[in-house]
């Protein structure tokens, strides 16, 4: 359950680390109702039924979704290694239409996660961006909170035990260099509709495609079992294409 309070104890299957750099600038969101042209289909994204949010042709005939998380290596390698080529070779042909659904694996993640989806798809994919490739240097300020400031979150509501646990580890000063305000902070780790989509695609994950870790696939909405990175994808993908 990802509740605001089962957020703030360990909530995954696999633990997490780091590594990075700054975001790239956005993808621009679609006008609602304008069908984007062609050669702009890697710039074409939007907010999905199931709760992800996508790149590309909504009609294409190759649907790819990715379950991540923005705390777990192996995905920061995956879109360092994978993304240039998915973009560039598959996403913009219009052959293939891309999804990421947050796969939330622990309380650090929760928070970041959070703070990319409040945007909107407009910003999200260049905040997902941030959080990978800066992943190392916002995440080792969680790994030295004392017992004694984790104590002090017990005697808080819900959501001032989120909110503060992110202000800990300095999710405020990373987000505000990158467009969300202070004045936003809250209202971005707070939203219920955005905590119940992560408990949906966390539900979904589990039952439907059996995620049992990051990052893992779907390919035309069949899960990929024991497929966890781009060589073990990209064969795959390139079948699913001809």
């Amino acid at each position: 359950m990802l509740g605001a309070v089962a957020v703030l104890s360990a909530c995954g299957q696999e633990s997490s680390e780091a590594a990075g750099n700054k975001a790239d600038s956005a993808p621009k969101a679609a006008a609602p109702d304008a069908p984007a042209a062609k050669s702009n289909w890697v710039e074409t994204v939007a907010a999905t039924p199931d709760g992800g949010f996508s790149i590309g042709n909504p009609d294409a005939p190759v649907k790819l979704v990715e379950f991540a998380s923005l705390t777990c290596p192996h995905c920061r390698d995956f879109h360092e290694m994978a993304m240039p080529t998915i973009k560039g070779q598959y996403i913009a042909t219009g052959k293939v239409y891309y999804e990421f659904r947050n796969f939330v694996l622990n309380p650090a993640d929760y928070g970041a996660t959070m703070l990319a989806r409040c945007q909107g798809p407009g910003a999200f994919f260049g905040l997902t961006d941030a959080f990978f490739k800066n992943q190392q240097t916002w995440i080792e300020p969680f790994t030295k909170l004392t017992e004694v400031q984790t104590a002090s979150l017990q005697s808080m509501s819900p959501d001032d035990q989120v909110v503060t646990y992110a202000k800990l580890g300095g999710l405020d000063g990373f987000v505000r260099a990158r467009g969300i305000p202070e004045a936003k902070f809250r209202a971005c780790l707070t939203d219920a509709q955005q905590r119940g989509q992560l408990e949906a695609i966390r539900k979904a994950a589990v039952e439907q495609y059996k995620v049992t870790g990051t990052p893992a696939f779907a390919l035309n909405g069949k899960g990929l079992e024991g497929v966890h990175s781009w060589a073990d994808l990209e064969p795959l993908l390139k079948d699913a294409v001809k």
